[in-house]
């Protein structure tokens, strides 16, 4: 189909459709509303994190002709976390995730370069997903079941969670996927390829996306031939992302990411994805005991992932083809956040579970009574109300306890207040300086060629040479109100308490700025009698209560 035909045929929709849109659109709204005003709080308030200072170094290194560079990438890179080298500022993060089709966004991010604009970028991703899903339904489904679809879309768990994560980018895979499901109901096949490519290049193992609407074509017999090749295209394209171009940028795919994920496949401390899978296959005793260990956080998942669509897609065949490949992928991985469904793998089995559920609906339409309606409902009240309750990402830690027992809270005012005085010393560090600083505050200093993530305060810059970082800065505050609760942060304050300390102590750092347990130095700076006195009875402060928390 050319051009100019199928935007004739979508005009022709949109117009036949209109009146029949008008609550899709408000549902929608209300979505991308909500999120982007929870998903900015988030940000301005200090709790996006690590990734999204990642992702925002790529897209600001990329509009200034760096494309894929990251140093703060290459902290977590196997160079650095087992051979101990330095983080370069030219590390390219391809060989960690090759993921080639961030480059399309660069526009979009250059309107306002600022880690801000990814959670702009990923809620209207996310929430132009769900108006794809309602066309598609559309195709097979009646208005009022169709929008029953969507709105389950929008109150799903697996969608919220990550909606309101880091920027990541699995996010564009609804769109993406839904839109191939379209093009697959209308026999768009030009653009049913292109949307075939575009997935691809999502991520090196979004291949396995792809197998699985192969595998859904054959068994359905639908389009056999085109299954084959779906197929064929997947598994493909993961061996060759995983062994040929990934490795082109560095090993971090075999000496970290294929260890950390499938390590319990392997034989040593190093593998491909071929080395993997043949483990996978060299050891059906160990592959069935890990795809039967711990039944009852898989079922929960389950339950949790079709639970806006009135756990539909269990009794559909269909669907469990189409995620049968990415499902599979999170069973045989090993680490415990792979079955939490807040998080951004948990949003690969969304457009597979709802097409899945479409197709069941098609031939079961007179199922859909009041009565059915109203428990579907309540359904999708429930998960928003888990939603809530588990504040994925604490974006609603202003009004849910991120722990009981010890009590965690942070109410909003005083948030809101610590976030004044955060800014305030961020803004004592000029745009282009280097600087490194603890893991809430990278997002917000993630503009720049030159940003660690505390401890580290050394790089390679763009000419080779080994510097120390200008500014160190660190949210002490933060980690001291967590740590009664969460080993991460206090694990964090109890390693950068002394260092901070060494650091004054020995005069390589003094201290610029000192405001609401934020510390800001700069190297070469002499301390303040007063603000190093301040830091002494901050740390004596801090570090009794850590003690106490024994």
């Amino acid at each position: 189909m050319n051009r100019f035909k199928f935007s004739a045929t979508v005009a022709s929709l949109v117009e036949a459709h209109r009146k029949e849109l008008k609550p899709v659109l408000l549902l929608a709204s209300v979505f991308f509303a909500a999120t982007l005003i929870f998903g900015l709080h988030r940000y301005l308030t200090f709790y996006a994190s690590y990734d999204q200072g990642i992702f925002n170094q790529l897209f600001w290194n990329g509009i200034h002709g760096q494309f894929f560079q990251s140093s703060l990438s290459s902290v977590l890179s196997a160079a650095v976390g087992h051979d101990g080298q330095l983080p370069i500022v030219s590390y390219h993060r391809l060989g960690q995730h090759f993921d080639p089709i961030l480059l399309l966004w660069h526009l979009f991010y250059a309107l306002f370069p600022n880690a801000a604009m990814l959670v702009v970028l990923q809620v209207v991703q996310v929430t132009a997903g769900g108006l794809v899903l309602y066309v598609l339904a559309r195709q097979r489904l009646q208005p009022g079941l169709s929008w029953m679809i969507t709105a389950s879309y929008y109150g799903a768990i697996a969608v919220l969670g990550p909606t309101f994560s880091n920027f990541h980018d699995l996010s564009q895979i609804p769109l993406l996927l839904f839109t191939l499901f379209l093009a697959l109901e209308k026999r768009w096949w030009t653009f049913f390829w292109l949307m075939a490519g575009l997935i691809l290049l999502v991520r090196e193992d979004t291949g396995v996306v792809l197998f699985s609407v192969g595998i859904y074509l054959i068994l359905s017999r639908r389009f056999p031939r085109i299954g084959i090749i779906l197929c064929g295209m997947g598994f493909g394209y993961v061996l060759l992302a995983t062994n040929v171009l990934m490795p082109l940028f560095s090993r971090d795919i075999s000496q970290r990411f294929m260890i950390e994920r499938f390590g319990h496949f392997a034989t040593g401390n190093e593998a491909s994805t071929l080395d993997i899978l043949w483990g996978i296959l060299s050891n059906p005793g160990r592959l069935f005991q890990h795809l039967f260990d711990s039944l009852d956080e898989k079922f929960a998942y389950m339950l949790g992932q079709t639970l806006p669509l009135a756990f539909v897609p269990l009794i559909s065949g269909s669907a469990w083809a189409l995620i049968s490949a990415p499902l599979a992928q999170l069973l045989l991985q090993g680490g415990d956040s792979r079955f939490s469904i807040s998080i951004r793998y948990a949003i690969t089995l969304v457009p597979g579970l709802f097409y899945g559920a479409i197709l069941w609906w098609s031939m079961h339409q007179e199922r859909f009574r009041p009565r059915f309606r109203q428990i579907w409902i309540g359904f999708i009240i429930l998960s928003l109300l888990v939603t809530i309750a588990k504040s994925p990402h604490r974006v609603f830690y202003f009004a849910v306890p991120d722990s009981f027992k010890p009590w965690v809270y942070v109410s909003l005012p005083r948030q809101w207040e610590h976030s004044g005085q955060i800014r305030s010393l961020l803004q004592e560090i000029p745009p282009e300086a280097s600087v490194s600083a603890s893991t809430y505050l990278v997002p917000h200093l993630s503009s720049r060629r030159e940003v660690l993530r505390l401890p580290f305060l050394q790089l390679r810059n763009d000419q080779n040479q080994v510097i120390a970082v200008e500014y160190v800065v660190a949210d002490l505050w933060q980690m001291q109100q967590y740590q009664p609760a969460f080993k991460f942060e206090r694990g964090y304050l109890l390693d950068l308490l002394p260092r901070i300390d060494q650091l004054v102590e020995s005069q390589s750092y003094g201290i610029l700025g000192l405001k609401d347990g934020v510390v800001l130095l700069k190297r070469g700076e002499p301390s303040s009698p007063d603000l190093l006195n301040a830091w002494k009875e901050l740390k004596r402060s801090y570090e009794a209560s850590l003690e106490k928390g024994k």
